[in-house]
C-alpha cells in the first residue's frame, strides 16, 4: 500500500469518526489487504486525530473476542486522549453506536520500554509496571458491519478503540496468580458473566509483554505513563442505552459505567 492510499483511507476512517457515521467498509482503492496496511493506515489515522497517544489497547486476547472478530492472534490499536474516563462514568446518549463493553486489566508504566533488536522478558516489563487498574473498554467502530470487516479492515481503524473507564489503581497486586484472578461482569445490579485473568492470553502480563514486544518489532515503543488495556477477560458484552455495568474484579476493585 502507497502513502497516497493509506491517506485516502484515513481521511475516511476520520470524516465517520467526526461525524458518528457509518461506512460500508473501506473502498478497494485503499483497502487494506494485510495487517501491514491495517497498521500503515492506522498510522496516518493518528495524525489526523490530532490527539496525544495516552496508551494502547490490545484486542482479541481471548479465544471469544477472536471467534467474534474472526483472528488467529491480538491486534493493537492506539488510545488517545479524549478515550479516558475516571469510574464511575456516564456516557452521554448517541457517544457510542455499538454498545458493547469488555471488563479488562489495565497497566500503566513507570518506565519507557523503547523499541529495541532482542525481546523483552516478562520480568523485565512488569519491572517497568507502575499499577495494575481495574477497566471496562467500549469499543466502537465506522463499519456498517464490524464483525465481517476483517483483521486488516479492523486494525486500520483503530482497532476499534473507542473509550476507557479506569478505576481505582489496585492495591497488593504483584504477588497474586492474574490468571486466576475472577472478573464478574454485572449489568443493572444483574450478573450477566464471569471470566478471569486467563482468558487475556493466559495472563494479563502476557498480554502486556506481547505488546511490547510487537511494538518494538515495529521500531515503536512504551512511554512512562501510559497505559494498556490488555483485553476482555469476560465475553464481549452487549449493553443498551440506560444500562449501568460494573466490572467487579473483586479485591482489585472495580470499574463502573451508565449509559445514558
Amino acid at each position: 500500500m502507497d502513502d497516497s492510499q493509506a491517506q485516502e483511507a484515513a481521511r475516511l476512517l476520520h470524516a465517520a469518526w467526526r461525524d458518528t457515521a457509518l461506512i460500508p467498509g473501506l473502498p478497494e482503492s485503499c483497502r487494506p489487504q494485510n495487517l501491514d496496511d491495517g497498521y500503515q493506515i492506522q498510522d496516518a489515522l493518528e495524525a489526523l486525530h490530532d490527539a496525544a497517544v495516552v496508551g494502547y489497547k490490545i484486542g482479541a486476547t481471548n479465544e471469544a473476542a477472536q471467534r467474534i472478530f474472526d483472528v488467529d492472534s491480538p491486534f493493537f490499536g492506539r488510545l488517545l486522549q479524549p478515550a479516558l474516563c475516571s469510574s464511575p462514568a456516564t456516557i452521554p446518549a448517541g457517544k457510542v453506536i455499538l454498545h458493547i463493553i469488555e471488563a479488562e486489566f489495565d497497566f500503566t508504566l513507570k518506565e519507557d520500554l523503547p523499541p529495541r533488536d532482542g525481546s523483552y522478558s516478562q520480568d523485565e516489563v512488569m519491572a517497568r509496571v507502575e499499577n495494575l487498574i481495574p477497566a471496562i473498554e467500549i469499543p466502537d467502530s465506522r463499519y456498517e458491519n464490524w464483525r465481517e470487516a476483517g483483521m486488516a479492515q479492523l486494525v486500520a481503524d483503530n482497532a476499534i478503540a473507542s473509550l476507557l473507564v479506569l478505576g481505582e489503581p489496585a492495591r497488593n497486586w504483584r504477588a497474586l496468580d492474574l490468571s486466576r484472578q475472577s472478573v464478574a461482569v454485572k449489568v443493572n445490579g444483574e450478573t450477566v458473566d464471569e471470566g478471569s485473568g486467563a482468558n487475556v492470553l493466559g495472563d494479563p502480563r502476557n498480554a502486556l509483554t506481547w505488546l511490547a514486544n510487537t511494538l518494538s518489532a515495529r521500531g515503536m515503543g512504551l512511554k512512562a505513563g501510559q497505559i494498556v488495556t490488555t483485553g476482555s477477560a469476560a465475553n464481549v458484552i452487549k449493553v443498551n442505552p440506560g444500562d449501568t455495568v460494573v466490572a467487579d474484579f473483586g479485591d482489585l476493585g472495580v470499574a463502573e459505567v451508565h449509559f445514558g
